[in-house]
């Protein structure tokens, strides 16, 4: 490891590498293309940072002057970009570095600027920087690495093409890092074409639960699924919450539900402009909010301080999309909860999904109203303003309440008052969950006499559902 990257580890406070950030570090991985599985939250960024060190520095503690870039990181959404481009600045400051990023939704003529005045490592999004490329704004004929950081996620969203055509960009003798947190066909297909014989590394996390994370499956009745989240946020009081919805309809309906309940929310998804999310984000960050709420795409690659809980209100379509939601928590050795909500109808396709994740949950109820109630007086006897020496302006104020009420009706006062502050949890209702286990889908017969039916020509022919549903109904005479 270079003498530099030491020294930015040491003033960062790292003691030890995570297991990733050793395994990318071994000395025989030195100049070879990397395959890597590793979960987000796993310390990656300072990983690839430190992996390609050699590469880009050689003999040099500090970097020269130059033209074009050395390295080129590429990351799915701009969130992730401008974070990892945060990550790498100190990493590499000590070797007095010069970084440039090329993200969707920033002024391009800032950043053709930047790469002319020369940039030592590049952050993009694949979009912008192919228009970056056609335009010939960017030259990546010196390029000693490429990162594509969270690979699957760029495919899942699109950019195999965008991908394909900046590698095609890219010399030969280029080294070519993948990190992904799964490795499906598509990932291993685009790294036979583009890696020369990749090593494969693979951390104990992809292998074994998060050990940060524990995953709790609450059963809960159908009509009390927005309940349990409030029971959820208040029991937790996490400092700062994510709360992951499949739609942009469900991502608002809750964001109301929850402000209204006197919740400080704020929301991520598609429909806002790249302004509204940088202050979503910002105040999620500064404290002003406390909880998001958000769709997957709309959070891919966000990292917040202090985010102990992430909620599932609605279940993920795969556990590889569990798993992403989930890594927002539990990152750099602290703790997180992840809560999926789980009605009746629901239960099979959630023991379905953690038992693709490999994840071992405890089944149980979401908090009651007495639960919470109790968990809030438990919060409030551990706070350490208790112990703390009375100032002589406070025991004025105390001296003069004292003089008016007995102290236990300041105590019933003061009781009333914190309880005012804090949004009252839901009444649930019961849920066995023995019967919510053994929920069993209706069978055909229960709708009465079938007939199967079906159109020739499908949506070839103009045939769209939208159609034919409306048809059905009033053949049917249904409302």
């Amino acid at each position: 490891m270079k003498q530099a990257l030491a020294d930015a580890l040491q003033k960062r406070g790292y003691d030890t590498l995570t297991p990733v950030q050793m395994a990318v570090t071994a000395p025989e991985l030195a100049q070879a293309d990397l395959l890597v599985s590793a979960q987000t939250g796993s310390g990656k960024t300072v990983g690839f940072g430190l992996a390609i060190g050699d590469s880009l520095l050689g003999g040099n503690e500090v970097f020269d002057r130059v033209a074009n870039p050395l390295a080129l990181i590429i990351a799915p959404t701009r969130e992730l970009a401008l974070q990892v481009k945060r990550e790498l600045h100190w990493l590499y400051g000590e070797a007095q570095v010069t970084m440039a990023s090329c993200v969707g939704g920033m002024d391009m003529r800032d950043e053709r600027r930047a790469l002319a005045r020369g940039a030592h490592i590049v952050v993009a999004t694949p979009g912008r920087l192919r228009d970056h490329i056609m335009r010939g704004s960017i030259d990546l004929s010196e390029l000693r690495a490429v990162v594509l950081d969270e690979a699957d996620e760029m495919l899942d969203l699109g950019f195999k093409e965008d991908l394909e055509f900046i590698l095609g960009h890219a010399p030969e003798t280029r080294r070519t890092l993948m990190f992904s947190a799964t490795v499906p066909k598509s990932i291993a297909t685009l790294a036979k074409s583009y890696q020369r014989n990749a090593q494969r590394v693979s951390t104990v996390a992809e292998k074994s639960q998060h050990t940060d994370i524990e995953y709790r499956a609450l059963n809960v009745a159908a009509r009390d699924v927005e309940n349990a989240i409030i029971n959820v946020l208040r029991f937790y009081e996490a400092p700062n919450a994510l709360v992951f919805a499949n739609t942009r309809v469900m991502v608002n309906r809750l964001t109301t539900r929850l402000s209204n309940r006197g919740f400080s929310v704020v929301s991520l998804s598609g429909e806002l402009s790249q302004a509204e999310r940088s202050h979503a984000l910002q105040a999620m960050r500064d404290g002003r909010a406390r909880i998001c709420v958000a769709t997957d795409v709309a959070a891919r690659g966000i990292d917040l301080p202090n985010l102990d809980l992430v909620v599932h209100a609605e279940l993920p379509s795969n556990f590889e999309t569990l798993m992403h939601r989930s890594g927002r928590t539990g990152r750099a050795g602290r703790k997180g909860i992840s809560a999926l909500i789980v009605p009746p109808s629901a239960r099979r396709k959630a023991e379905r999904i953690l038992q693709g994740a490999k994840v071992k949950a405890e089944w149980a109820l979401p908090p009651s109203s007495d639960q919470v109630t109790a968990k809030d007086r438990a919060r409030l006897l551990e706070d350490p303003a208790w112990h703390q020496e009375i100032s002589a302006t406070d025991q004025v104020a105390v001296d003069e309440l004292l003089s008016h009420f007995s102290p236990t009706q300041v105590a019933a006062a003061f009781l009333r008052v914190y309880s005012a502050k804090q949004s009252a949890p839901e009444e649930l209702s019961t849920v066995d969950a023995r019967e919510a286990k053994e929920a069993k889908p209706r069978r055909v017969a229960d709708f009465g006499p079938t007939v199967w039916f079906s159109i020739p020509g499908g949506r070839a022919s103009g045939t769209l559902p939208g159609r034919l549903l409306p048809m059905i109904c009033n053949a049917g005479g249904l409302t």
